[in-house]
């Protein structure tokens, strides 16, 4: 009897061990929002999972998911440990699963940024003012519906002018989604559209980059400041884990990753740096209050 439970202990304890050991090994998973279209985020994401493996001494796993409600699902149903959100997708993330934001981009040493609505130079138009003037004449883009620069901070400017409820319902010849920062950017270049929405970051990283053509591009409309993208941790992440992510962030000095979210560098974030976000979502029924 005694070598019977002994043998069964044996098993039970070959069993626990082999657990933890798949636990330990298991990749620790990052999804990144589409702030930019996939291709163009690429190279970058590869060194940054290059980078964290090491400071995890852990595999790493970075995918960027086709669209920003893609990411905050994923860590809602427990698919994710970290992810790489839009300010507006992290509220909306902390609200389902608890997300809890640890870093965030720097632009010229600080963690703002601004939406822009941008227009070709060819079009008379230089303000707001002027635009929404003709705004019956005018093809508006936004990104994606999930952006915070990109769709909920200049639709609730659109809103508070009367022109704007919904992507149905609005003062304009036509309302679109493009998905993306770049994508807009690169639809009102093309003059596919007269005016859109984007991330002031990615502007500025894009007329840099050459990506999109500045002489051809202004911008006639900014935002207040707004605090910059979050990248969060499950809920349930150590606070071990948490700092050596902190440190590896803090670290990076590559342009290549820094250029992929339109940064110059990464600092600490905390769940308050987000509040005027919230309350913005609360007002458009996004999350409740």
């Amino acid at each position: 009897m005694k070598q019977r439970m002994l043998a069964i202990l044996l098993v039970l304890l070959t069993v626990i061990l082999t657990a933890c050991g798949e636990e330990e090994t298991e990749p620790f998973t990052i999804g990144v929002i589409p702030a930019q279209t996939e291709g163009s985020m690429e190279g970058a994401m590869d060194k940054l999972q290059t980078t964290l493996t090491e400071a995890l001494d852990r595999e790493v796993s970075v995918e960027v998911y086709p669209d920003y409600n893609g990411v905050v699902e994923a860590m809602n149903y427990d698919n994710i440990n970290m992810a790489y959100f839009g300010p507006l997708t992290y509220v909306v993330a902390h609200e389902k699963s608890g997300a809890k934001a640890i870093i965030t981009q720097l632009i010229d040493g600080e963690p703002f940024y601004y939406s822009y609505v941008i227009t070709h130079t060819d079009n008379p138009w230089n303000s707001m003012e002027d635009l929404l003037d003709n705004s019956s004449d005018v093809d508006f883009a936004f990104g994606d519906p999930n952006s915070t620069s990109g769709s909920l901070i200049p639709s609730i400017e659109l809103q508070d002018r009367g022109v704007y409820t919904s992507e149905d319902e609005h003062a304009f010849n036509s309302v679109r989604y493009t998905g993306s920062h770049d994508a807009t950017a690169l639809a009102v270049q093309n003059q596919q559209v007269d005016a859109g929405a984007i991330d002031s970051a990615i502007y500025n990283q894009l007329v840099e980059s050459g990506k999109i053509d500045g002489d051809q591009l202004k911008i006639i409309w900014e935002s207040d400041q707004l605090f910059q993208y979050p990248w969060a941790v499950h809920k349930d992440t150590d606070q071990e884990t948490i700092e050596k992510l902190q440190e590896a962030f803090l670290a990076i000095e590559d342009e290549e990753i820094w250029d992929a979210f339109g940064a110059t560098g990464f600092t600490t974030a905390t769940d308050a740096d987000y509040e005027s976000i919230k309350e913005a979502a609360i007002r458009q029924g996004i999350i409740e209050e």
